[in-house]
């Protein structure tokens, strides 16, 4: 599993999109039949929550992890089986295979039942074999939907995402510099970024090869994921640059999170095919918080890391550098 695919599979879990196919809620009234049901069920490999009524069926249904597939009857004290689609029907979300149990034969009856949001329906008596080809049915259904989903999420990552480093790509950082300036002017709380460039990248490449130059892209990558705090973001600007926002942190601790991110870096060799190869970053940041500035759009505060990234690299390189006007504000003791 490559690093996008990693990340791709992390932002599933995280998002709560994991299905329950194999769990089965059956809503009976009669506690007889409604055992009958459980056992067969049981029998086929489900497992099953029982209700008693439309109610209870529906406070279950309202869990993060409800069962994805519901064997409803119509008849029922409370809340009835047509009720119960109804309200489901009306919720957003992932979509609920019903299968719905009745004693009423009339088309009318049935066209009832459809309407209010049953997928399916069996008349009682039934064969024990229908009912399990019902619900092998509405699990093929919901199997469908989950790879539509998949696709649709994966689809979606790939668009924001850079496919080599896993991290935020260009546009959708960008997106997210934009956003967190806004914030800023509305809370005034401090907004630090910071530009990191690789040292000599070229070098590498043409030294070691492009995809020896990938694995240091992606290690470096990795690494600042583990650095910054969760709600940080960091994103693949371009070729071996890396734009980093550091919501809430004033300058101090904008130093102090860049040093870390350019130690972590230089302090450890990236192990590669070829063997461990050294790597540094330069850095340049701009806040918010630096004194004596009236940032107006977020694209000042871009232009002033990148000129602070042009100081560290004219320096010498492998050095954290403040934008030049936060400098002169620190020799003047503003």
């Amino acid at each position: 599993m490559n690093e996008f695919e990693e990340a791709l599979q992390l932002a599933r879990r995280h998002s709560g999109t994991e299905p329950n196919l194999d769990t089965v809620l059956i809503a009976e009234d009669d506690a007889m039949f409604r055992r009958i049901l459980m056992n067969w069920l049981e029998k086929w490999g489900y497992q099953v929550i029982a209700a008693e009524d439309g109610s209870s069926a529906w406070s279950i249904l309202q869990s993060g992890d409800a069962p994805q597939i519901a064997i409803l009857d119509w008849m029922m004290p409370g809340m009835d089986g047509i009720e119960l689609c109804r309200r489901i029907r009306s919720e957003q979300g992932r979509y609920r295979y019903l299968l719905l149990l009745t004693a009423k034969d009339e088309k009318q009856d049935v066209v009832t039942g459809l309407d209010a949001g049953a997928d399916d329906y069996l008349t009682k008596p039934f064969a024990v074999e229908e009912l399990r080809a019902r619900v092998r049915a509405g699990k093929r259904i919901l199997e469908l939907q989950e790879a539509l989903l998949q696709a649709r999420d994966a689809l979606r990552f790939e668009a924001a995402h850079d496919p080599l480093t896993a991290l935020w790509n260009h546009g959708a950082i960008l997106d997210f510099l934009k956003r967190e300036f806004d914030r800023q002017q509305r809370t005034h709380q401090p907004l630090g970024i910071m530009m990191a460039d690789l040292d000599y990248f070229k070098k590498i490449n043409d030294t070691h090869g492009h995809l020896v130059g990938d694995t240091v892209l992606q290690q470096v990558a990795r690494r600042f994921r583990q650095a910054l705090r969760s709600y940080d973001f960091v994103g693949r600007y371009g070729g071996e640059e890396f734009l980093m926002l550091v919501p809430g942190c004033g300058l101090a601790d904008l130093i102090a999170t860049a040093e870390r991110l350019r130690c972590s870096v230089a302090d450890q060799p990236v192990a590669t095919s070829v063997g461990n190869v050294p790597v540094t970053v330069s850095m340049g940041l701009a806040s918010t918080a630096e004194e004596g500035r009236d940032w107006q759009d977020y694209r000042q505060l871009l232009c002033a890391a990148d000129a602070a990234l042009y100081v560290a690299k004219s320096e010498g390189r492998n050095r954290v550098a403040l934008s030049p006007t936060a400098v002169t504000a620190k020799q003047h003791g503003r």
